[in-house]
């Protein structure tokens, strides 16, 4: 079925998935309560850091971003496939005349969105920055790359790990608990701790240049698009998005 399909089949199918899973966030409220809640916290921190800094930048916001985001995306993924298995719909949508690959990009599509309303909902910062100053336009648009690398980056591994259970609770858990080391393997404190405990594997380093979402995130937040960096993102995302067709091919047969 899958080589059948033409180009437009294939879009239409993600269109008809991401609009009816956009259409369950809001219905549900949660789309509201999510970017309220985001919007609310992340631009309240960001003030009390200006008005005690002064800075006309947005590097404090772009450094606080990581850490926000592995605690809230899993809240968008939690449901996408967990939430199918509770209601026992998954095994309905995956009948209908669709290919796994089209429900996974369609529901990716439809958090992708989702998502986007976050980045939306800081766009005050930027306008009240350029109102007083004249921060770096090059800086700021790096920095939202970065964050939509790293945002789409979270939304897959918290699909896989949806996929993977039948419980949200479960999956917001072990998505947040990856999130966090994903992060938290790129602090300098942690690094230094792990390299302490074990002087001769550096596993410190090692998780910080192999594993760690920072680096390739603070390159962004440094206004510099390194090629590496894209491709580790991208490979990440296309990975965890494979493994979830994996887990659905599975659930399928």
């Amino acid at each position: 079925m899958e080589n059948s399909l033409s180009l437009r089949e294939t879009i239409d199918g993600v269109r008809l998935v991401a609009a009816r899973e956009l259409g369950a966030y809001f219905d549900s409220s949660i789309a509201y309560v999510y970017t309220i809640a985001f919007v609310v916290l992340t631009n309240s921190i960001f003030m009390n850091e200006f008005f005690l800094t002064g800075n006309v930048d947005m590097t404090s916001f772009f450094d606080l971003m990581p850490l926000l985001l592995a605690f809230f995306i899993p809240a968008i993924t939690m449901r996408l496939w967990a939430e199918e298995r509770k209601q026992r719909t998954i095994e309905l949508l995956l009948t209908l005349p669709i290919w796994p690959g089209q429900a996974i990009l369609g529901k990716y599509v439809a958090a992708l969105g989702l998502y986007g309303l976050f980045l939306l909902g800081s766009l005050p910062i930027v306008i009240m920055l350029c109102a007083l100053g004249s921060p770096d336009p090059g800086l700021i648009f790096s920095g939202y790359v970065g964050l939509i690398f790293l945002g789409a980056m979270f939304l897959s591994s918290g699909m896989f790990l949806s996929a993977l259970s039948g419980d949200q609770i479960i999956a917001f858990v072990t998505s947040t608990l990856l999130g966090f080391f994903l992060v938290l393997s790129g602090n300098d404190k942690v690094v230094a701790v792990l390299d302490g405990v074990a002087p001769t594997l550096s596993l410190g380093t090692l998780l910080y240049e192999s594993i760690s979402v920072v680096p390739h995130y603070e390159a962004f937040v440094r206004g510099v698009v390194e090629l590496p960096s894209v491709l580790y993102f991208s490979a990440m995302s296309a990975l965890f998005l494979w493994a979830t067709s994996l887990v659905l091919s599975r659930n399928r047969t």
